[in-house]
């Protein structure tokens, strides 16, 4: 792209100062990435929902198409059993009985009606007519065929909705006939290929259902092509009434169609349905083995399954997650413009703080140079008060020695050195407070275990009395001014104990990494709680009448020397309990952090 191409200006542009950053832009790309990522998987989840819906009919369908075929072939084999029961055979009164104790039209929905088909040998037909019209005169066996086996229907209940069946030699037919050889040769249940009822006006497809019945039964050590066939017990079916029966189309949203072989038998996708849907979500074909057929289903959602699992979810989390990212990229545009006017503000305030920041470090240098010369040359006076008033005591030594000396003249002189000498460290301490932090730049490395010696030494203290504990050996940053907080803990904790004698300070300086943690713990009197916050202002002192005299800047000192490296001081104290001072000290080469950042244990 060229160096000045207007494309190359608008995407600065977007992407400029007080536009939306580059960081933005990735914001704004991974909330998209999320977006369509969300709407993908809520689409993949909605998919996997529907196909499972889908499956389930599927399988519901021809779990009920098999368990109710398989609760249909339990009529037949109980029919089978009433005809071994009664010796091989039935009469047209014995069977009736039996049909009516099986409850065929409450119990087994769909079906026809159950009957009997005895296998007549051609010596045997006009004694077999003889006593079925004993029966029934009427009795007639139809139609006429060539084929040498004969199996005539002698028995169908309920005869009402079957009397056109009765009587009709189902080995006329070749679907008829070829089931029933198969269920005889094979001592199973058996259907027929598509076959029309005789008593079905509309001439649906049916079938035929076989259960075989054998002279002596169904013995375990007689092959089934050696036995002797007397007949079967069948049902009759019409396959609309079937899977009426079987499945509500009104509650289903999943639509089949049933072919035997070539032959359509049951279709449901017709177009004229009011649910039907020409281009289904889902369509498979699942092939059923059922008692010597293979039916093939070939199931289709309708439109009812299209309204019920529609992909309304995934679009409307789409359409509601690019409205978000639109009211996002929105706000990062008000909000870079408003961060373009808030920098130059800033810039502003920045530049006007700069110009006062360096007035004021000004007016403080030069206040402290102040406070340090006047309190310098306040000692001359005070040096010159405190050599005259020592004159004058030795002038009026032997005044003082006589009977008639005035006793309030010797302690106003005293009154006066006491006062001269406390307006000494006052100054001194003025002095020291002002050049905190001065020296910083002329440091060298200290030696912690010689520190602790000269304290010993300055404070009069054994080993036992000032023990040093941690990690760290040595100092390297801003050491003047480190001596000079612990001379004022160290020296507080001896000025202020009830009993200097028995004074113990403990000094602990441990290497934290990035800085040194010190703590300063004594076995003193202890800072009431309520104090604690005090004794670090200036001219602040907690002395009681008794106690040494205090200039109330020590640990003024101490706070402002471990402040000016961007720390703080605390203590821990209760009377009679000691104080534990506690502050950080940066490392040599360390910035000093932030306050806020890096305080003190």
């Amino acid at each position: 792209m060229p160096e000045h191409s207007p494309e190359l200006h608008n995407w600065r542009r977007l992407f400029g100062r007080g536009h939306l950053s580059l960081i933005h832009a990735l914001i704004i790309g991974l909330s998209l990435m999320m977006t369509f990522g969300a709407w993908y998987y809520a689409k993949a989840q909605t998919e996997t929902r529907t196909e499972n819906a889908f499956k389930a009919a599927r399988d519901q369908a021809v779990g009920l198409i098999s368990a109710r075929m398989a609760k249909y072939e339990d009529a037949l084999w109980a029919g089978v059993s009433t005809v071994q029961s009664h010796g091989g055979d039935m009469s047209y009164q014995e069977w009736k009985e039996f049909a009516r104790s099986l409850r065929v039209d409450e119990r087994y929905p769909g079906i026809n009606g159950i009957g009997i088909i005895h296998h007549v040998e051609p010596d045997q037909f006009e004694s077999y007519l003889q006593t079925r019209r004993q029966e029934r005169p009427g009795f007639s066996v139809y139609p006429e065929h060539d084929n040498s086996i004969r199996l005539p229907i002698s028995f169908i209940e309920p005869e009402t909705l079957n009397a056109a069946a009765v009587g009709l030699d189902v080995a006329h037919e070749v679907n008829r006939r070829t089931a029933a050889l198969a269920s005889s040769a094979t001592g199973g249940a058996r259907i027929t290929g598509p076959i029309v009822l005789v008593q079905d006006e509309s001439s649906t497809p049916g079938f035929l259902f076989y259960a075989p019945f054998y002279t002596g039964g169904r013995s375990a050590d007689t092959a089934p092509g050696e036995r002797h066939l007397d007949g079967m017990v069948y049902a009759p079916f019409v396959v609309r009434k079937l899977m009426a029966g079987l499945l509500s189309k009104d509650l289903r949203n999943v639509r089949f169609s049933i072919s035997d072989g070539a032959e359509m038998i049951y279709d449901e996708h017709d177009p004229a349905d009011p649910q039907f849907d020409s281009s289904p979500r889902f369509s498979e074909k699942v092939e059923l083995e059922i008692y010597g057929r293979t039916w093939t289903l070939d199931f289709r959602t309708s439109l009812g399954f299209r309204q019920a699992h529609s992909y309304s979810q995934p679009v409307l989390i789409l359409v509601g997650g690019l409205v978000i990212e639109a009211l996002v990229i929105s706000l990062l545009f008000l909000m870079a413009r408003s961060n373009q006017r808030a920098r130059a503000y800033a810039d502003r305030v920045t530049a006007d703080l700069k110009e006062k920041t360096a007035k004021l470090e000004k007016a403080h240098d030069e206040l402290e140079q102040f406070v340090y010369i006047t309190s310098h040359d306040l000692k001359t006076p005070v040096r010159g008060i405190g050599a005259l008033t020592e004159i004058i005591q030795e002038d009026l030594e032997d005044y003082f020695n006589s009977a008639d000396a005035d006793p309030d003249v010797a302690a106003n002189l005293a009154l006066i050195t006491e006062r001269v000498a406390r307006m000494n460290n006052l100054t001194q301490g003025v002095m020291e407070y002002a050049r905190t932090g001065a020296h910083s730049a002329e440091d060298e490395e200290l030696c912690l275990q010689d520190t602790i010696k000269a304290l010993r030494s300055d404070f009069g203290l054994s080993g036992p009395q000032l023990e040093l504990s941690g990690n760290a050996t040595r100092i390297s940053t801003d050491t003047f001014n480190f001596v000079r907080v612990l001379e004022n803990l160290v020296g507080n904790a001896v000025k202020y104990h009830p009993d200097p004698e028995h004074a113990k300070i403990a000094v602990t300086v441990d290497d934290m990494g990035s800085r040194y943690a010190v703590s300063v713990r004594d076995n003193g009197g202890g800072i009431a709680p309520e104090h604690h916050s005090r004794i670090f202002d200036v001219f602040q002192t907690l002395r009681r009448a008794g106690e040494p005299e205090s200039t109330g800047i020590g640990l003024a000192i101490v706070k402002k020397s471990v402040e000016k490296h961007g720390f703080e001081v605390t203590v821990q104290s209760e009377i009679g309990q000691g104080a534990e001072f506690r502050f950080s000290w940066p490392r040599k080469g360390q910035a000093a952090p932030d306050a806020h950042q890096d305080k003190a244990a």
